[in-house]
């Protein structure tokens, strides 16, 4: 195989604007890398230079996907270093989340993005080794 890394999502958003400013609080080192309009629609690539998340405005669509009750991408997952930094900023920050606990995480970290998208964020444990 010749995969090289992951390299973006692509998420189309009610409000763009809104969804990237939620991101841009998860992910502060986060910039606008491209932007544009296709077929009259805004769209922004919206992430670091190793990963970004293509932004799509489609105010006038509809979530038609169901996590974990219909076909689809239930959540994606980010790696952090430190879980109770998040929590405290998500509770300032006043964005609602949950946690689920696993053997080889200290953190498991649930949220979900203004269109209904959930991102969870892993603290593994110190002597937690990747296989």
């Amino acid at each position: 195989m010749n995969f090289i890394r992951f390299e973006h999502i692509n998420v189309s958003c009610k409000d763009i604007d809104a969804t990237k400013k939620f991101y841009q609080i998860l992910f502060p080192d986060w910039y606008v890398r491209a932007e544009g309009v296709f077929e009259g629609r805004h769209w922004m690539h919206f992430g670091d230079n190793q990963f970004y998340l293509a932004l799509n405005d489609q105010t006038d669509q509809e979530r038609v996907h169901t996590p974990y009750e219909s076909i689809g991408i239930n959540h994606v997952g980010f790696v952090i270093k430190d879980g109770e930094a998040l929590k405290k900023l998500l509770d300032t920050e006043k964005i609602e989340y949950y946690t689920m606990t696993a053997s080889e995480t200290k953190h498991r970290i649930y949220v979900n993005d203004p269109d209904g998208n959930e991102i969870e964020f892993v603290e593994y444990n110190p002597e937690y080794a990747l296989k």
